[in-house]
């Protein structure tokens, strides 16, 4: 590893899909390793996790093929930590690392509502379109609604994946690959799973999404179909396999968000692969070995991601055969790919957003932020996306 790291940083059955019916009731790798005791990966492997970056390659001259105008855009505070908003029900939820978390129509820069956690973030923020969820540095989990916070809870490990609210539950996923959740109203306590697991695991965002009726995890190298309403296995797939002879070496943990198309779920494994999983059939589509710390995006035409150096490239979707890779983003400090209709696009470290063809690798389009790093990968709703910086700047751009 080369590059320099930044912190982050009922019964019954429930439905955790998109269509959700809430109660009308109240980064090379930039990624820290950790263990219980935070196992620093310098002394572990002998590398220097904190080496000079190359110099980024020179932004690109192409000729735009497609347009996107400014929605809004706002400042809500600097963000020390990789941070996707949260968007659901026509809302977008962010947060600073302060502990300010602010919610907005989709449409307008101007907040419905602000609430306060009253001290500094690590993980955040989940949305479910009512209610908002963090993870403070100390460790607590913080659910907010209308601008007030309903409740907390003490975690029993770090975290570092922003928790998911669906289904009328909260969900965490714990750096001990332990997944626990609470109810959404009142906190109540529901159930954990925890699995054996290697000791070590990387402390990026992992996999923790809902499909249907199931959640799906991350747990090491393997997705999980997960029962929500009492935390059994339903399914378990490994995506990758760890190979190494040590610890650091066999590191294959999932790195999120995943992108789920239809019924195939793609991932990256951490510095290992990239794959696609058939989850109805519970087969595995394809694997390629594949470098690289954050998540892939993609359309039904290609997968795309990119590796440790900001090399990208794009992989056929149904087969995983190799479509296209280029050098243009070189050491430019590229993020997470997000999907925004027939097109990808991934943020870089000086504030660019470049939107890509899926298929071709084709530069359409670039949009310009504060000049600091976009935190995390986009999120999308429909013809608009939503970037935040980590000087905290939100923009949200709308496609014709």
């Amino acid at each position: 590893m080369t590059q320099t790291p930044q912190r982050p940083r009922t019964t019954g059955q429930v439905l955790l899909g998109d269509s959700l019916v809430a109660r009308p009731r109240p980064l090379g790798a930039r990624a820290w390793l950790a263990t219980s005791a935070l196992v620093c990966l310098a002394a572990i492997s002998g590398c220097s996790l904190w080496s000079d970056k190359p110099k980024p390659t020179a932004l690109e001259a192409f000729t735009p093929s497609a347009s996107a105008s400014v929605l809004w855009s706002a400042s809500d505070g600097r963000v020390d930590f990789p941070m996707q908003p949260g968007l659901a029900a026509g809302r977008v939820a962010t947060a600073a690392s302060d502990g300010t978390v602010t919610v907005r129509a989709l449409e307008r820069a101007a907040p419905l509502w602000t609430a306060k956690a009253g001290t500094k973030l690590g993980a955040g923020v989940g949305f479910d379109g009512e209610r908002a969820a963090v993870v403070t540095a100390d460790n607590e989990l913080v659910v907010m609604a209308r601008g007030q916070v309903a409740w907390r809870k003490r975690l029993a490990s770090r975290v570092s994946t922003a928790p998911l609210v669906a289904g009328e539950r909260v969900f965490v996923l714990g750096l001990d690959r332990a997944v626990e959740a609470y109810d959404a109203l009142d906190g109540r306590y529901l159930w954990r799973l925890q699995r054996s697991s290697d000791p070590l695991s990387v402390n990026l965002h992992g996999v923790l999404m809902p499909m249907g009726d199931s959640l799906v995890v991350g747990q090491g190298a393997r997705l999980v179909g997960v029962d929500p309403t009492r935390g059994s296995v339903r399914w378990d797939l490994p995506l990758a396999t760890p190979r190494g002879s040590n610890e650091v070496e066999r590191l294959a943990d999932l790195v999120g968000p995943a992108l789920r198309l239809g019924d195939t779920v793609c991932a990256r494994a951490f510095q290992s692969a990239v794959a696609c999983i058939d989850v109805t059939r519970g087969a595995l589509r394809w694997t390629r070995n594949a470098g690289g710390t954050h998540a892939v995006g993609g359309t039904s035409l290609a997968i795309v991601g990119a590796d440790g150096s900001d090399r990208m490239s794009g992989w056929r979707t149904e087969s995983g055969e190799l479509l296209w890779s280029h050098e243009r983003f070189l050491n430019r400090g590229l993020g997470g790919v997000a999907t925004w209709g027939n097109w990808v696009a991934v943020g870089d470290a000086q504030g660019q957003l470049h939107v890509l063809e899926p298929a071709t690798g084709k530069t359409v389009m670039r949009l310009a932020t504060d000049g600091s790093a976009i935190s995390a990968a986009p999120r999308t709703a429909g013809k608009v996306i939503v970037a935040v910086t980590r000087k905290g700047g939100v923009y949200a751009w709308q496609a014709p």
